[in-house]
């Protein structure tokens, strides 16, 4: 079920009434960074939770059928089965949220799918990846293709211009088109939030992509000089928080770019706990846009159940 808000008087008036307390806002990311670790067996166990709301990505200008293929196989298989085994997880499923990729790789990626038999999700960046600053006409074509091909995520990318002129209700109906084009796929709306300037830009444009239909919203496309910061993800978090209160509809996040380290997929997933709850710590409600951390957690889960950390050819690639 998808909860649209017209885009209406009121709905502007709670848009342009924003604003956001700085200060505040990096005091409360410090406090989730400076916060206690888990350790041992409670880190494992967090560790797997982290991998199982990845996106697992690959974006780059040399993807081919054969490294889309190697990706998918790693996604259905994240963790090595002698490491599961030894904690007795191996029998629990345990896979990535989803693959994401090129609209271009979307086909490979559903085939490769296909013949492991497995039904993992697969997501595909669109509109424009990763400026937008392609026709409308194009960017919509973009969603439908990759839709028809066998996508069933979308990850779109809002245009900034708009966002930055304060141009609220165009970008609004913007993000309702793409949603229309999406079908009965899931959407994740990209605010490229290290373009947007301010924190108050970056929660406007969290309430309107959310306003338009929005399942997700997600951080960045990972080509910015700035990502995932915490102190944005508290800004957009709390926008979220704000939605549901009012509309009762929940909506998905999603810190993308940067994201390399065991240690910060556990900040990552602390923060959702303590600003969301429990309920947003599932791949329902929360991913991880991450092409290398998977590598990280997996080194980390053999030290725990070895002792020692791993040769470089102990672990299967990434």
């Amino acid at each position: 079920c998808l909860a649209y808000c017209r885009f209406s008087m009121e709905n502007l008036e709670w848009v342009s009434k924003v604003r956001v307390n700085t200060q505040a806002v990096l005091k409360r990311a410090q406090q989730i960074q400076g916060g206690k670790v888990a350790k041992k067996q409670w880190q494992a166990a967090w560790l797997l939770k982290a991998v199982t709301c990845i996106d697992l990505t690959t974006l780059a200008g040399d993807d081919t059928p054969s490294n889309v293929h190697r990706l998918c196989m790693k996604a259905t298989q994240p963790i090595r089965h002698d490491l599961l085994k030894s904690m007795d997880m191996h029998d629990k499923g345990i896979t990535t949220a989803a693959v994401c990729v090129y609209p271009s790789r979307v086909a490979d990626a559903v085939k490769s799918l296909k013949a492991a038999n497995s039904s993992l999700p697969v997501a595909s960046v669109a509109t424009g990846f990763p400026a937008g600053q392609t026709p409308l006409k194009t960017r919509l074509a973009e969603v439908q293709m990759a839709v028809e091909d066998g996508a069933v995520e979308i990850d779109i990318v809002i245009n900034r211009t708009l966002a930055l002129t304060g141009q609220w209700a165009a970008l609004y109906d913007e993000i309702r088109q793409f949603r229309e084009a999406c079908a009965d796929a899931h959407m994740k709306t990209i605010l490229a939030v290290g373009e947007l300037g301010t924190f108050t830009n970056v929660y406007k444009a969290s309430l309107v992509s959310m306003m338009a239909g929005s399942d997700f919203i997600k951080t960045s496309t990972g080509k910015e000089t700035v990502n995932a910061t915490y102190p944005v993800a508290i800004v957009m978090v709390r926008a979220i928080r704000d939605y549901f209160l009012r509309t009762g509809y929940k909506v998905g996040f999603k810190p993308a770019g940067g994201i390399r380290t065991a240690q910060e997929s556990v900040v990552w997933l602390t923060l959702m706990k303590e600003e969301l709850g429990d309920e947003w710590l599932n791949p329902h409600l929360f991913r991880l846009g991450a092409s290398s951390l998977l590598a990280d957690i997996e080194r980390q889960i053999y030290h725990y159940v070895t002792g020692r950390y791993p040769a470089y050819h102990e672990l299967p690639m990434a």
